[in-house]
């Protein structure tokens, strides 16, 4: 961050001033949002991912391709972009991109804590990759000695340095350890694999997510590309068309998002055409209850 924007930021927090992000942008009226979990901050339905996808290392080609789906995401209304030190150079990345973009306004920077070491050495250099003085919310990723970092992650939360804390499961790993620090432990968000194909956490951790106040970030939302690729092997049904879907991502992250506990996906890609096909699923009506069925079990019989 420029010693300018630093020492706006700085002036805004002395403040009482915009501690979150530098000018949030305004939603149009029909994009698709959630509160976070304090009720108070809007966050579009569906995020970006970094995993694979941004970590590029130093390919200047790689780097403009990374840059130019930031770009389009911030263009389409998203704000919440999602990494962590196990993604390679994907934090870098995303520092490179948001420096290129002048550091778009709004943006809502969630990162992980990954280590059963130093957790603040390892945040001060994920800030430092990202060109930022901090995070707005941070995670333990797969639960790693999150005993030792949730105590850690509470505390910057109580000094203002932080406004959000979460953990991070995936693969419908470790469910009954995840719920039990739904239950006990004072968080803001939890993330967790679901989509049309995996969702197991609609049984328990969903609803008690919900019923905690606790904010749910879906990750793996096409199943690592899997399911994305089983969809599109078909055109788009009749049906799938009336029900007013756009593309076969809308009517998978559709289906992620009509779930009342979830808050955002968070979709990774290296193409802008995917991102921009990502994000019409923050506009039009999501599916009811019989529709989401519908969908079901036409993805059950692919």
């Amino acid at each position: 961050m420029s010693p300018t924007r630093r020492a706006i930021l700085k002036s805004a927090l002395a403040i009482g001033l915009m501690p979150w992000g530098l000018g949030a942008p305004s939603f149009a009226r029909d994009l698709i949002a959630r509160t976070a979990s304090d009720g108070g901050e809007a966050i579009p339905a569906v995020g970006l991912g970094s995993w694979i996808t941004f970590n590029v290392g130093n390919d200047p080609v790689g780097l403009r391709q990374s840059t130019a789906v930031i770009e389009a995401f911030f263009e389409a209304g998203g704000r919440l972009i999602d990494s962590s030190p196990m993604y390679g150079s994907s934090q870098s990345t995303i520092g490179h991109a948001l420096k290129a973009l002048q550091y778009p306004d709004g943006l809502i920077a969630a990162d992980k804590v990954w280590t059963s070491g130093d957790g603040r050495s390892q945040i001060e250099e994920s800030a430092h990759n990202w060109g930022l003085d901090r995070f707005a919310l941070l995670q333990v990723h797969n639960l790693l000695d999150w005993r030792q970092h949730l105590p850690m992650l509470f505390e910057m939360k109580a000094a203002g340095l932080l406004r959000y804390v979460g953990i991070t499961t995936s693969h419908g790993r470790r469910d009954r350890e995840l719920q039990q620090i739904i239950r006990s432990e004072n968080i803001d968000f939890v993330q967790l694999t679901y989509n049309l194909a995996d969702r197991e956490a609609e049984g328990r951790i969903l609803p008690l997510a919900r019923e905690k106040g606790v904010a749910v970030i879906a990750n793996r939302p096409f199943q690592g590309g899997r399911l994305i690729r089983a969809l599109k092997r078909g055109p788009l049904p009749d049906w799938v068309t009336s029900a007013g879907f756009q593309n076969w991502a809308d009517f998978a992250l559709k289906y992620i998002v009509s779930h009342p506990a979830i808050t955002c996906t968070i979709p990774a890609t290296t193409r802008v055409e995917h991102v921009r096909e990502n994000m019409t699923a923050c506009h039009g009506s999501l599916p009811d209850a019989a529709l989401r069925q519908r969908m079901v079990a036409y993805v059950e019989d692919l």
